[in-house]
């Protein structure tokens, strides 16, 4: 089995910076992408951002600028650094990874979730 834990939510200002750490364990051949999803109230679960093991990344425009994805392959964790976070990044942060266990056994993983508050 597969397990993602997250860390590193809390309360921020606006303005302010947080940084998430999301570490996958268990028995794993390899984790191919990893990435962070987010879901505010009321809303649907929205994509953050996403790395590829070569460390390619994608951004949702909403953080483009602001958020950086990040990964140790060694260590099979992602991170995101929050930089100038704004009201409206407020919500539970996701961890997910596309983790492989062997030949043709190939899975999509889910953190607990993390909040992110930014409020004065």
């Amino acid at each position: 089995q597969v397990q993602l834990v997250e860390s590193g939510g809390g309360l921020v200002q606006p303005g302010g910076s947080l940084r998430l750490s999301c570490a996958a364990s268990g028995s794993i051949f390899s984790v191919n992408v990893m990435g962070w999803y987010r879901q505010a109230p009321g809303k649907q679960r929205e994509l953050v951002a996403i790395i590829t093991s070569g460390g390619s990344s994608n951004y949702a425009d909403s953080v483009k600028g602001r958020f950086t994805i990040s990964r140790d392959n060694a260590k099979n964790t992602v991170y995101l650094l929050l930089n100038s976070l704004k009201p409206e990044d407020t919500a539970v942060y996701y961890c997910y990874a596309d983790v492989s266990l062997g030949i043709g056994r190939r899975y999509n993983y889910w953190g607990q979730g993390t909040q992110v508050t930014v409020s004065s």
